[in-house]
Order: structure tokens, then C-alpha cells, then sequence
């Protein structure tokens, strides 16, 4: 089975990158991928099968074909591969930000297997929060594409009217879950820790609080209530953080990224 990617970009290349990595020989998934830019494929190159500089030529053996490019740049990628996969009729998958399932399929004029995803860069390191949208599809391919990318960390499906919101959520969240770290790194600076000290500290604190609820699944509350001890230091912290409008500031950044 082929998978090919258009664009050796950040997202593109993390895709391939993670594959590479994380693949089995029983999987027989080979990747390639397709770049105008001779010098991201030469650093992609050894993550994948093969490298195109020319995307129709790199979509004409393909059984899936992920467009990883800027949403810009979608509709010039799908009038070039068009007249190429008309007869092959591969899955189709895009993780361009806004470009929706009905406009891809407008723009292809036929009625393809057809998925939106939504991953984030930790893709690279087999830890995505990665969210799909689907039409026109059957449950063996969307069994096949959830195991893809169960190997790049976790999936889900869902709406696509949720697209967007869970845009705020993870692709923007990672961003947001790094402003905390680098925060309270600060914040250990202060207190006397070397730099690097605090952010390792800080770092693998948030990756035990996120592998509780995930293994317990619990709510986060649960976990809270924990080590908030009547009259302990912990309860005091969290009611100085929510008098600076913790809670209310996380709000409010989702929804001012929602597109």
C-alpha cells in the first residue's frame, strides 16, 4: 500500500518522519512524498520510500493521498492530480486547516473516500491528539485510516461542524500546554532552580497529570482533590492562580482561536 504526501513541511514531514519511526514490517505501508522544495525532501528523504518533486507523477501509483500543503495552496494541488487519480479512486485525506470536506470533493468532482484530519506537531513523536472527519467512506477504510494514525499517537472521530473547535483544542493547544510550561519554568527559575532543572521538572509533572486521567479515566477534579489537603498549600495555589482568572483566560484563548 502507498501513502503518498503532498508537502514536506512541518506537519508533512512530521507525518513521514513519525511513520518511519513507528511502522511495522507487517504493516507494508511504503510512504512518499512530494515537495517543489529540493531541499525538504533531501531532509525528509531518509523517512520515506520515495521523494517526487513533481506531485502527479508522485499520486499516480498511491492508494491514499494525504495533501499536507497551506489551504491556499489545496485547490492548485488537486487540479494537478486530478486528471492522474480519476481512475485509481485512492482515499483521500487532508489535514489543511479550514478547507472543508465539501469543498475538496467540489473541487475533485467526484465522489471520493474522503478524510479531513486535524493532527498536531507531536505527530513527529507518535503522541498526536489527531481528530477525523470522514465521507464517503466505508468501515474498512476508516479502520485502515485510524490505524495509520493510531501509530502517531491517539484518534478520534468526530463531526465536522467540531473541526474547528477542536482546532482550538489541540492543534492550538499544544501551544497553549508550552505557554504553561514555559510559565512555570519561570516561575521555578524564581523559586531557585537552574532553567533546565524547572522545565524538566515542569515538563514531566504535566505528562503524569495528563497519564492519570487518561489511564484512570478519571475527571481532572478527581485527580485534584488528591492532593488538596484542607488548609494545604496546593488548594492555596489553585485559588491564587483562579483570582488571576486561570480558568477564565483558557476559555477565552480557545475561543478566540476558534476559526
Amino acid at each position: 500500500m502507498q501513502l503518498t504526501i503532498i508537502g514536506a513541511g512541518n506537519m508533512g514531514g512530521a507525518i513521514a518522519q513519525g511513520l518511519f519511526n513507528h511502522k511495522s514490517a507487517e504493516d507494508n505501508l511504503h510512504v512518499a512524498v512530494a515537495d517543489i522544495s529540493q531541499e525538504k525532501l533531501a531532509a525528509i528523504a531518509p523517512y520515506c520510500d520515495a521523494t517526487f518533486t513533481d506531485n502527479a507523477e508522485a499520486v499516480a501509483k498511491a492508494d491514499i493521498v494525504l495533501i499536507a500543503v497551506k489551504p491556499w495552496l489545496v485547490d492548485i494541488v488537486i487540479d494537478t492530480i486530478k486528471p492522474v487519480i480519476e481512475s485509481r479512486c485512492p482515499i483521500i485525506v487532508s489535514i489543511a486547516a479550514g478547507v472543508t470536506i465539501n469543498h475538496l470533493l467540489e473541487r475533485l468532482q467526484a465522489s471520493y473516500p474522503i478524510y479531513r484530519l486535524i493532527p498536531n506537531t507531536a505527530i513527529s513523536i507518535a503522541e498526536s491528539m489527531t481528530l477525523i472527519a470522514n465521507q464517503n467512506t466505508n468501515d474498512e477504510q476508516d479502520q485502515l485510516i485510524g490505524s495509520i494514525f493510531e501509530k502517531l499517537g491517539k484518534t478520534l472521530f468526530i463531526p465536522e461542524s467540531l473541526m474547528n473547535a477542536a482546532t482550538s483544542l489541540t492543534s492550538c493547544g499544544i501551544a497553549y500546554a508550552l505557554r504553561y510550561i514555559r510559565a512555570a519554568t519561570e516561575g521555578g527559575v524564581e523559586m531557585g532552580f537552574p532553567a533546565a532543572q524547572a522545565k524538566e521538572m515542569v515538563a514531566q509533572t504535566l505528562i503524569g497529570a495528563a497519564q492519570l486521567i487518561l489511564q484512570n479515566d478519571s475527571h481532572p477534579e478527581v485527580e485534584i482533590d488528591k492532593v488538596t489537603t484542607p488548609g494545604g498549600i496546593t488548594i492555596k495555589g489553585l485559588n491564587a492562580m483562579e483570582a488571576e482568572g486561570f480558568t477564565n483566560a483558557v476559555i477565552k484563548g480557545l475561543k478566540a482561536s476558534l476559526i
